[in-house]
């Protein structure tokens, strides 16, 4: 029962939809397929970075990314060639924090976050930001992302490095000078101090639960829209998670 309300408090608007569909409504289909077919439209088409990282003889490198509920974004990541582990964690504040019940207070710094471990030879970090910023979510929302609302989910982008940063600020940079979004990118660039893993239950959620409407109606056309936009960097087969949490 725990497990089912952490899954439901997602949004009002999510449990609407669930009690329209327990009692077959057509009018909840119809709004879950409109709400569908909005969310695949959210994908916006821009420019890779003008400064990415340099070459380097690294084989495995980090990014800490977050853009609202963990599970899309890990989601889309788990889909990218280069990409060899996502992790959905917590990242932003304290480690006595860093727990489901505790971040949706919004009141802990935490912002759900992605840790994504990725090959540079394969696929470069600015490459990363730009499947961020165009599919992942939406950079321009501010402390929320679609139904989710709070600090939490928050746009934010946690450098390890000064590389890092680098090409993060001026990524964002780039993308509101050439107005690629209707609004200006409201994402931080926050230094990393720590990410910590999110429970067991939280990792590979999309590729467990395809036929949840809360993954069928936020998160599986943002999948859609890195295959169809990023077609040479996308695979069908999801990298899923090898790292342990708790």
């Amino acid at each position: 029962m725990k497990f089912l309300t952490q899954t439901f408090r997602r949004s009002t608007r999510t449990r609407a939809l669930a009690v329209a569909m327990a009692l077959g409504l057509a009018g909840g289909a119809l709004v879950m397929t409109q709400r569908t077919a909005m969310s695949a439209e959210a994908a916006v088409v821009i420019a890779p970075p003008a400064v990415d990282e340099p070459p380097t003889a690294a084989h495995t490198e980090t990014a800490v990314l977050a853009g609202g509920c963990f599970w899309g974004v890990q989601g889309v990541f788990q889909h990218v060639r280069g990409v060899t582990n996502v992790v959905s964690g917590y990242s932003g504040g304290a480690r006595d924090t860093a727990e489901y019940e505790t971040v949706s207070t919004g009141q802990t710094g935490h912002a759900e976050s992605v840790q994504i471990t990725y090959d540079p030879s394969q696929i470069t970090y600015g490459r990363l930001l730009q499947i961020y910023f165009s599919v992942a979510h939406d950079p321009t929302e501010l402390n929320r992302q679609g139904p989710d609302v709070g600090t939490q989910y928050r746009s934010a982008i946690f450098p390890a490095n000064d590389m890092q940063k680098q090409v993060a600020q001026s990524y964002i940079a780039q993308l509101n000078k050439s107005h690629a979004f209707p609004a200006p990118i409201v994402t931080k660039t926050d230094a990393l101090k720590a990410f910590y893993p999110a429970e067991g239950y939280h990792q590979n959620y999309l590729t467990l639960h395809p036929d949840s409407m809360y993954i069928a109606i936020n998160d599986l056309p943002k999948v859609a829209n890195l295959k169809r936009l990023f077609p040479t960097l996308y695979r069908d087969k999801p990298v899923l998670v090898t790292t342990a949490s708790k």
